[in-house]
């Protein structure tokens, strides 16, 4: 385990490839599949942060292997249950599995490799996301104090996959429809006082434009992380920007 700072631990762990098979599929909006898998492997699972990833393992509907990059949504010790939840296009492998797959299922879980964990206890926290990463942002609410002041931005392609949270008492929850309006937002925000983390996941190009303004307004690079869970035009990427 490695401190960094006020106290962010990165904790490694073996790689590790486990074969799970689906326990069930359950639809949190409209827009969202979430899938619970189990299995024997999934003994020794471990995933410490909330935007931690994996690499899930599984076949397309030509007989392919695909490999995409996921958050572990949850995981129930007791049961050895995992849950990841993925958001629907119109298009896409992972998009259609996660459709059409029931009980049963097999795939493969890769990972995570390690955990990075960052303190709660900040005077506040910003969640900056789109749907590839509102997982993380859910997981995040669930896991902050109750009495943390939290603010977060969300986009959505559309109102309906708007959705409650288990969140701390005193958060504040915008949504909007495009990249363009939530970085807009972010952009006229007035950072609150005090010590705060910004965490943004989502779209490449969107992130770069949120971590520049965050710059721009003199919040220190080293308490806020910067993700890119996809990038228009590839079909697999994920960054630490």
């Amino acid at each position: 385990m490695e401190t960094i700072g006020r106290e962010f631990k990165r904790v490694r762990f073996e790689l590790q490839r486990r074969t799970v098979e689906v326990a069930h599929v359950e639809r949190p909006t409209a827009g969202f599949v979430a899938v619970t898998f189990k299995g024997s492997d999934l003994q020794n699972f471990q995933s410490l942060g909330f935007d931690d990833h994996i690499k899930f393992i599984f076949t397309n509907a030509s007989g392919e292997t695909i490999k995409r990059d996921y958050t572990p949504r949850a995981f129930n010790t007791q049961n050895q249950e995992l849950t990841i939840e993925f958001a629907l296009h119109d298009q896409g492998d992972a998009s259609d599995w996660a459709r059409n797959t029931g009980p049963g299922e097999q795939a493969v879980i890769a990972g995570p490799k390690g955990s990075m964990i960052i303190p709660e206890d900040f005077d506040w926290h910003l969640l900056v996301a789109d749907s590839s990463s509102l997982p993380a942002v859910a997981r995040r609410l669930e896991e902050l104090p109750l009495d943390v002041k939290t603010i977060v931005f969300i986009q959505v392609d559309h109102l309906e996959n708007r959705r409650d949270f288990k969140r701390p008492s005193s958060t504040i929850i915008k949504w909007v429809e495009s990249h363009e309006d939530l970085v807009d937002m972010v952009k006229e925000m007035h950072l609150p006082t005090g010590e705060g983390f910004i965490w943004a996941g989502g779209e490449h190009s969107a992130v770069l434009q949120i971590r520049t303004i965050l710059l721009e307004k003199e919040h220190p690079k080293e308490l806020m992380k910067v993700v890119a869970y996809w990038k228009k035009g590839a079909a697999d990427f994920h960054e630490k920007i």
